[in-house]
């Protein structure tokens, strides 16, 4: 003999179970609302659905919810629990389907924190390339230069090696600095001369400089064997605006080939003398080493093969 799993209908059994989630919706929008044409629109069903959804719940409650009164609907005492029990009930399943769907994203998507110039004006001009050749990577750029934690949300970075980097994390290298003199070519007769020996920087050129990276003319002026005009100087804030003045014919500017490239494939800026080493590198950092089939293994490949 086997019993029934879910008893005769009104027995103590059937009441525990519940109404369906589309009668519960209906009745806590027009609960909430106080209107059945406006939880109609809300929830894209006609008034009629939410009206019989409404009513069919009532029957199997066996009490009324609401009290009708012309245009416009009240709850009733027994109406006032339920529609408490059950917004009480959808806010936790909303709230549980937000934290799933964030967790979700949060697992395909990684961040990639640049050095800001870098970001600006060498990875960005190229990040659709990596986008349409790899569609199902999910990355979020952000700019950041300097000193980083991993636990602070990043999950890779882009830096060059001139400040210590995170204990333990694993490096790849990506390209060597290279750094030269730039300025816009219509400015060049009047800053460089041309002289049996080489091109040179006139004393007078104007000279851009910036905060974040001080040294790079002395920097390049040793890489290079050369010596530091000592023509008037402008100082930026940032690197990107010391270069965007070299464009603008404000001055000359210590500019990275990585960072000026574009500049100079376009004409928008000429580099007189060239690039030299500096001897620093970018690197891309991770917390440990990269797996050789993984998204983060597919991006290194892209950025040395865009370096």
């Amino acid at each position: 003999m086997t019993s029934d799993r879910y008893g005769e209908l009104g027995s103590p059994l059937d009441d525990r179970r519940l109404p369906s989630l589309l009668a519960l919706r209906c009745f806590e929008a027009a609960a909430r609302l106080e209107n059945f044409s406006r939880a109609a629109a809300e929830l894209h069903l006609t008034h009629g659905a939410v009206s019989r959804a409404v009513r069919l719940l009532e029957d199997a409650l066996g009490q009324a919810l609401f009290e009708r009164r012309s245009q416009r609907v009240f709850l009733t005492d027994a109406g006032r629990t339920l529609a408490r029990a059950v917004g009480q009930g959808l806010d936790l399943m909303r709230q549980a389907v937000g934290e799933l769907r964030a967790s979700a994203r949060q697992a395909r998507r990684w961040v990639l924190s640049c050095e800001p110039t870098l970001l600006m004006r060498w990875l960005i001009p190229r990040w659709p390339a990596f986008q349409a050749r790899h569609p199902e990577i999910d990355v979020h750029l952000v700019a950041g230069g300097g000193p980083f934690s991993f636990d602070s949300g990043i999950d890779l970075a882009i830096r060059r090696d001139d400040f210590p980097w995170p204990k333990g994390c694993h490096v790849e290298p990506l390209f060597a600095e290279k750094v030269g003199p730039v300025c816009r070519p219509d400015r060049m007769a009047a800053w460089f001369d041309g002289k049996k020996t080489g091109v040179v920087i006139n004393a007078d050129a104007p000279l851009l400089h910036t905060r974040t990276r001080p040294n790079t003319w002395s920097e390049w002026a040793t890489a290079a064997g050369q010596s530091v005009p000592d023509g008037p100087e402008q100082i930026f804030d940032h690197f990107y605006f010391s270069l965007q003045a070299a464009v603008a014919g404000l001055g000359v500017a210590i500019g990275p080939w990585h960072l000026v490239r574009d500049d100079l494939d376009s004409g928008v800026l000429t580099a007189p003398l060239g690039f030299v080493a500096d001897g620093s590198h970018y690197c891309l950092l991770s917390p440990q080493s990269l797996q050789p089939e993984s998204p983060q293994a597919d991006l290194l490949r892209w950025l040395r093969t865009m370096a």
